[in-house]
């Protein structure tokens, strides 16, 4: 078995989609609300004689319609999913010869004349 040292390989299951798929399906999502908002302005004008209740509601559709599908449009791109869960990141390997240095040792201290060892002396 051939062993690799490669650069370190990432996962791509938790990638984004691709951009020219994320445009296309905001494209999509607003020719449908915009779908929607023509075929109900068309109902609100056919309805208006007979089933004003009807056409008000519709009419307000038509209305509201088209700032819920431009904020939808505008939304931006989805979050980028968390790395999966068995993810699991190549060791660090240390570099040669940086072996870390020892600190140097504190002097131990004096016992003072109480014996709490606090390095001082009393003035006589």
């Amino acid at each position: 078995m051939r062993k690799q040292s490669g650069p370190e390989v990432f996962r791509i299951t938790g990638a984004r989609q691709g951009l020219a798929d994320d445009v296309r399906g905001r494209q999509r999502r607003y020719i449908i609300s915009m779908s929607v908002r023509t075929v109900s302005v068309v109902l609100a004008a056919t309805l208006w004689n007979v089933e004003r209740h009807v056409a008000v509601v519709a009419l307000a559709l038509g209305v509201l319609l088209p700032y819920v599908a431009v904020v939808i449009a505008n939304a931006g791109r989805e979050n980028a999913p968390s790395l999966p869960s068995t993810f699991v990141p190549a060791p660090m390997r240390p570099a040669l010869g940086t072996a870390p240095a020892a600190a140097p040792a504190e002097p131990a201290a004096e016992p003072g004349p109480t014996g709490r060892g606090t390095g001082t002396r009393p003035a006589d």
